[in-house]
C-alpha cells in the first residue's frame, strides 16, 4: 500500500469513528446503522486494493472525519475520544509485537468471514462472535480500556457486545494506520496536514 496522507487521513478516521460509536453506544445503546456496519466491514476486508475499499466508500467515513475535524481535543467529549484513541493505540503496538496473537486473530476472523455465509454482519450473533475475539485476543494485551457511559447501557450484554465489536474494529483500523506508515510523530507534527485532508474528503464526500 502507499504511504500517502490521504491513505493515514482515511485510516484514521476508521479510528475515530469506531471510537465516536462506542461512545454513542456507551451513552445511548444505540447508534448509526450504516456508521456501525463500515466499522464491522473493515474487520472481513483482509485483501483490499487500496485503503478505501477497507471501508466502502468516502462517504461512509464521514463520521470519522467530522469527529476528526471537529472534536479531537477540542470539546470534553473530544478528549473522551482522544483517551480511547490512546488506549487502542497503545493496545495495537502491544498486538503488532506479538506474533502469536497476529496468528490467533487472524485465524479468529477467518472463521468470522466463514460465519458471513450463515448469518448477517448486524446478526446479534455475529456481532456477538466479534466481541469475543476481542475480548479473547486483544483485551488481554493491555491495561482494559475504561468507556464510560450510561450504566443502564453499559450493563446491558448487547451494549457490551456493540461496544467490544467496535474496540476490534479501531484496532483493526490502528493496524492499518500502522501499515501505511502512520507513526506517533505524524499526529504531532502532521496533525494540521492531516486536518486538512479530511476535510478535503469530507468536502466532496
Amino acid at each position: 500500500m502507499a504511504y500517502t496522507i490521504y491513505d493515514r487521513t482515511i485510516a484514521f478516521a476508521g479510528i475515530c469513528q469506531a471510537m465516536k460509536l462506542v461512545q454513542t453506544v456507551a451513552r445511548t445503546g444505540t447508534c448509526d446503522n450504516d456508521a456501525f456496519v463500515t466499522c464491522l466491514r473493515t474487520l472481513t476486508s483482509t485483501n483490499p486494493n487500496n485503503v478505501i475499499e477497507i471501508f466502502g466508500e468516502e462517504a461512509d467515513l464521514q463520521l470519522g472525519l467530522s469527529t476528526m475535524i471537529n472534536e479531537i481535543d477540542n470539546t470534553p467529549a473530544g478528549s473522551e475520544i482522544t483517551r480511547y484513541l490512546v488506549s487502542v493505540m497503545a493496545l495495537e503496538r502491544k498486538l503488532a509485537s506479538r506474533r502469536d496473537s497476529m496468528a490467533q486473530l487472524g485465524d479468529r476472523i477467518d472463521m468470522v468471514k466463514r460465519q458471513l455465509d450463515h448469518f448477517d454482519l448486524l446478526d446479534d450473533q455475529m456481532i456477538s462472535n466479534l466481541a469475543s475475539v476481542y475480548l479473547d485476543i486483544i483485551s488481554p494485551l493491555g491495561p482494559r480500556i475504561q468507556v464510560t457511559g450510561t450504566p443502564a447501557q453499559l450493563q446491558q450484554q448487547h451494549v457490551q457486545h456493540k461496544v467490544r465489536a467496535l474496540l476490534l474494529a479501531a484496532v483493526r483500523s490502528a493496524v492499518l494506520w500502522r501499515q501505511v506508515g502512520g507513526k506517533r510523530r505524524h499526529l504531532i507534527f502532521g496533525r494540521k496536514q492531516m486536518l486538512e485532508q479530511a476535510k478535503i474528503i469530507q468536502a466532496r464526500s
